[in-house]
């Protein structure tokens, strides 16, 4: 039964990372067909806060699919060009499916400028990414990064979304399936992203305070133009009204602690607390109703 298993995940693994054409045509209707179940996902509600939204936020989903068009390119820079093509096409289209569905409408293309950076990378990353192909040491080399992003990525989903901490493990096991050929290379594949989660557990990383969002308020407070926002710590977090009439405010936070927010139109005030706390090594925030 275990050889018959191996044989089915070694079939398995040779067709995902090798046995695909990977023409011009299919990199175009793979970065069109992933910016539509992306977008999708982002705008039915029944998603949101789930592993299933995070394929339009974080970039886990993301690195699969450049490992599968690295892995089915013949030449370093044909790896290079497709993927850059891939997320130059999927990307942008996410936010412009999005547009029509937003309260931000065309708004939403201010957060395409972390994804453009990406975009940018993935050039030489593809390029250098192809290597992988050699099944060595040197492929060995390369996924140290990523599956310390992975582990990073799977530490900090855990336990609100147990998804994407298994999508991320399955993802490790994987590589080290198809790209690491000796028993000596799988022991070392294994061995990295277990130190890197216990880097996050003994020493969390007070850079995931920074964080930028829009939220909206709970308690949907009545404004008229005339209002003003004082954060009483801004060394924590900053705070701006974006769209009044329905109640959402962008929050930047800069570093984990309790501040608090008031809002005031006339002579009515609103409060709230703003929490930014370490949620098992991922920055995270509330804004509430102050009692």
């Amino acid at each position: 039964m275990s050889n018959k298993s191996d044989n089915l995940l070694k079939r398995f693994t040779d067709k995902l990372f090798g046995g695909i054409e990977m023409t011009w045509l299919k990199v175009i209707l793979f970065a069109v067909a992933a910016a539509i179940v992306s977008a999708l996902l982002l705008i039915i509600p029944v998603f949101k806060g789930t592993s299933f939204a995070r394929i339009g936020e974080t970039t886990e989903a993301w690195v699969l699919f450049a490992v599968i068009i690295m892995a089915n390119c013949k030449k370093p820079l044909e790896s290079a060009l497709k993927t850059f093509v891939f997320f130059l096409i999927s990307q942008p289209l996410i936010y412009l499916f999005q547009v029509p569905f937003s309260w931000q409408g065309w708004g939403l293309f201010q957060y395409y400028r972390y994804w453009f950076v990406l975009t940018l990378l993935a050039f030489p990353a593809a390029f250098i990414g192809w290597y992988i192909t050699k099944k060595n040491w040197l492929s060995v080399l390369i996924f140290a990064p990523v599956f310390c992003l992975l582990a990073y990525m799977a530490y900090g989903a855990f336990p609100k979304q147990i998804i994407t901490m298994l999508f991320c493990i399955i993802q490790i096991i994987l590589y080290i399936c198809a790209f690491f050929q000796k028993m000596s290379q799988k022991i070392v594949g294994i061995i990295i992203p277990v130190i890197a989660v216990l880097v996050l557990v003994f020493f969390p990383d007070s850079s995931a305070a920074s964080m930028m969002a829009v939220t909206s308020l709970s308690d949907d407070p009545e404004l008229n133009e005339d209002f003003t926002v004082i954060v009483d710590d801004a060394s924590i977090a900053e705070a701006e009204l974006t769209d009044p009439e329905n109640d959402f405010v962008r929050i930047q936070t800069y570093k984990y602690g309790t501040t608090y927010m008031t809002i005031t139109d006339g002579t009515v005030e609103y409060r709230y607390t703003i929490t930014v706390t370490n949620d098992g090594g991922v920055g995270t925030f509330s804004v509430e109703p102050s009692e």
